[in-house]
């Protein structure tokens, strides 16, 4: 498979003193479905902003398609092609939306990747349609839902049509039948080619969509990396990552152990 990312001996800390990241390695392949899970403060969300060159490391290197992503090369052809070929989908959703309308915000990305005013107009009907919220098209982004703006923002990006699509924690602020559906839609895009890196705590998401898994640690490195069924079967690992965790209790007089997570996935242990 053509490696698509690099991250080469990173390391990243905020204000030089809180520590994000360390000397962290991986590679992603182009039309991979790749996941960074951790619990939270472990720094997913800081990898992801590293890979979309948002932020840049304190040491290591980044390369997309075999070139440097550093400040000086953003500022160059490397960063048109970048920020064309990256779809950023962040957590918290009040970070990118910034346009009076829901439709304003659908068309500001394919305006800016210099398309016709009515092919951009045309995306963004057609994601409105795709998504369901067509109905808010008019509407300001600032009088929407929680649900609401995760899914004007995951518009947003998909109008663009991006290569790669980062999503961070995807079940953040939808709900359940909307998490289904988001779900679907990442095979959905993975399947059509597009690589899809997304951060997570969910581990239920991961057995569903079975990327390539990256465990980072508490401690901001990467504990290991592998399939999604060997991450999700190896209950030792996840319990040493706190990711899951150890109850004992009786039944019927015999003692019995399983592990729980705190989220959805769950795995009984005779």
């Amino acid at each position: 498979m053509e490696e698509i990312i690099s991250l080469r001996n990173i390391s990243y800390s905020y204000f030089g003193k809180i520590p994000a990241l360390k000397n962290i390695n991986l590679s992603v392949g182009k039309g991979e479905m790749f996941s960074i899970i951790g619990l939270n403060g472990s720094g997913k969300s800081t990898l992801l902003h590293i890979m979309n060159g948002l932020i840049f490391p304190d040491s290591g290197e980044v390369m997309f398609n075999g070139s440097p992503v550093t400040e000086s090369s953003l500022k160059t052809g490397t960063g048109s092609i970048l920020r064309r070929s990256m779809g950023f989908i962040f957590q918290n959703p009040d970070i990118q939306l910034f346009c009076p309308t829901v439709m304003d915000e659908l068309m500001f990305g394919p305006l800016q990747l210099n398309l016709d005013d009515a092919i951009a107009r045309d995306r963004a009907e057609q994601t409105l349609s795709y998504l369901g919220i067509a109905n808010l098209k008019d509407r300001s982004v600032h009088m929407l839902s929680g649900g609401e703006k995760k899914k004007v923002a995951i518009a947003s990006v998909l109008t663009m049509n991006p290569e790669i699509i980062l999503v961070d924690e995807p079940f953040s602020s939808l709900d359940p039948k909307s998490q289904t559906f988001f779900t679907e839609m990442l095979l959905d895009l993975n399947h059509s080619g597009k690589t899809i890196i997304f951060a997570t705590h969910h581990l239920d998401l991961v057995d569903h969509l079975q990327p390539r898994v990256a465990i980072l640690t508490e401690d901001h490195t990467i504990r290991k990396t592998g399939s999604a069924e060997e991450i999700i079967n190896d209950t030792e690992l996840l319990a040493e990552v706190n990711l899951i965790h150890e109850h004992t209790h009786t039944h019927g007089g015999k003692e019995h152990k399983h592990y729980h997570s705190h989220y959805v996935f769950h795995n009984h242990r005779k």
